[in-house]
Formats: C-alpha cells, structure tokens, sequence
C-alpha cells in the first residue's frame, strides 16, 4: 500500500495531500480516544493512482486513511468505522474486497454509498475511516 508520510500536530494529522490545504482541513482529527479520518482517495502527490481500478484505488486510499489512524498513535485493530463511497454501483464488490483483505479481521461497522462523483471524475472511491481506543 501507499504510505501518504503523514505528520501528526497536537490534534490534527497532515499528510500534506493537495486538498487538505485547498480547502483547509486535516487528514484526521483526535477527538480524545477517538480518530476521526478524512476522505482518502488514491491520489498521491497530487496525482490519482491506478486510473479505472477501483480495488486498487481502494487499496490506496486504505493506506493513506491507516496511515493516519497509526500517525494519531492508534493502530488498524482501533477502526470502528469504515464508510466508502463509489461513483458506481459495479465498484462495491471491489471496495468490499479491499476492505476485507485490510480489515477483515477487525470486523469493523461500515457502510458504502453511491455517490454521482467526486472531486476529480478519474477518482471512483472514497473512504473515511474512525478509530477508537478504549
């Protein structure tokens, strides 16, 4: 997977994506116990990876969104939450199979959505994820 080198600030985590300073926002945020995981895509360093490959981008995107919880001192067993969204209907098996393999053995809620697009229509997946600790 693609490591999105992210960088942790008191309360917020950066990984320095070209969207996060766009449009002001964090990677992901601590919340107490609690991490909370922007929509990651498979953009990395500002370009979209594996170009109408939706398991593959979904792949990356995992990446990017564990990278952050394990920025925030959490580790991928903490995920609580997974939501994804895809631009198509033919991409939740794909979504779902990537989910499984990284996941799988947390077991975690989730839940996918499709959505008319996203910010750059090379992109079909999105996933936000949260973590918590006990």
């Amino acid at each position: 997977m693609v490591q999105a080198r992210c960088v942790r600030e008191e309360t917020r985590v950066f990984s320095g994506g070209v969207w996060e300073d766009r449009y002001g926002y964090a990677r992901a945020v601590v919340a107490g116990p609690r991490v909370v995981v922007s929509g990651c895509t498979a953009t990395v360093d500002g370009e979209v990876q594996h170009e109408g490959d939706a398991y593959l981008q979904a792949m990356t995107a995992f990446g990017i969104a564990l990278d952050a919880v394990e920025a925030a001192g959490l580790t991928r067993e903490d995920v609580v939450m997974v939501r994804y969204y895809v631009v198509d209907d033919s991409h939740y098996d794909a979504v779902g199979a990537a989910l499984s393999e990284v996941l799988g053995h947390v077991r975690p809620a989730c839940t996918g959505v499709q959505v008319a697009g996203l910010i750059d229509k090379r992109m079909l997946i999105e996933i936000e994820i949260e973590a918590f600790q006990a």
